[in-house]
């Protein structure tokens, strides 16, 4: 019956906004923080929880530890888009979705093909020059022959363009994100708890009467939801097609 109820609130509008969380990428084989198999949990014998390593003052202090963990735990090259990531590419195909907003830092929504998609808390395919500002790609990062990537112009420090704890949002993009939740006809948001903020209260943007969660656990919004369906995303999405 969910299924049916999402089907019809899909084929009924034309702007779309899907929102979505580390359970787009677990169904890809790339690890989230917080489930039963996630880094908070299995954090690999490290001195310190993710979110220390993850830190803008680790990075700082520490940066060539932070490096040891960000290739091992935050780098999966070899990763490939899932059901989830084709079905919103063909319901951009469609004029149906108008963005793709996004917590995660993989780039699989580009690689499935869809094109206006916001990524809050950036992304590991680019990477710049601390000193300099030169950018480079992922593949830079991967091969670099010492531990902490050095700049090929100034010798300056590269990192990856991803928020870490302890740093703001990129604004232009939030403020882009909250317009595309404030404006759309359906709210559909996928594969996260909603208990990381700021992104999180993206929801508290959308006033319209259409909200879909799709999230394999309860939500603190599931009963403010049109929909609230606890299963995978890609299944769900997929089925709809």
């Amino acid at each position: 019956m969910s299924i049916q109820k999402l089907k019809e609130l899909i084929t009924n509008s034309g702007n779309i906004v899907f929102f979505g969380g580390a359970g787009t990428a677990t169904e890809s084989n790339i690890p989230d923080f917080r489930s039963e198999a996630g880094l908070y949990q299995t954090n690999g014998g490290y001195s310190y929880p993710p979110e220390v390593m993850l830190s803008h003052t680790f990075f700082m202090n520490h940066t060539e530890e932070f490096y040891g963990f960000y290739r091992k735990k935050m780098i999966y090259p070899e990763a490939k888009p899932n059901l989830a990531h084709y079905a919103l590419t063909e319901l951009e195909k469609r004029n149906k979705l108008k963005a793709i907003l996004t917590q995660n830092i993989d780039g699989l929504h580009q690689a499935a093909g869809s094109r206006n998609v916001l990524e809050i808390h950036g992304s590991i395919h680019r990477n710049y020059c601390l000193a300099c500002g030169k950018a480079y790609t992922l593949d830079y990062i991967v091969n670099s022959p010492s531990t902490v990537p050095k700049c090929g112009k100034c010798g300056g420090i590269v990192r990856p363009d991803v928020v870490l704890y302890e740093e703001g949002l990129d604004m232009d993009i939030w403020q882009k994100a909250r317009y595309f939740v404030s404006t759309a006809d359906v709210f559909i948001v996928g594969g996260t708890s909603l208990v990381v903020y700021p992104a999180a209260s993206l929801v508290e943007y959308y006033k319209g009467g259409r909200l879909v969660l799709i999230n394999k656990s309860t939500t603190p919004y599931d009963e403010r939801a049109t929909l609230a369906i606890h299963d995978s995303i890609g299944k769900v999405l997929n089925s709809i097609l």
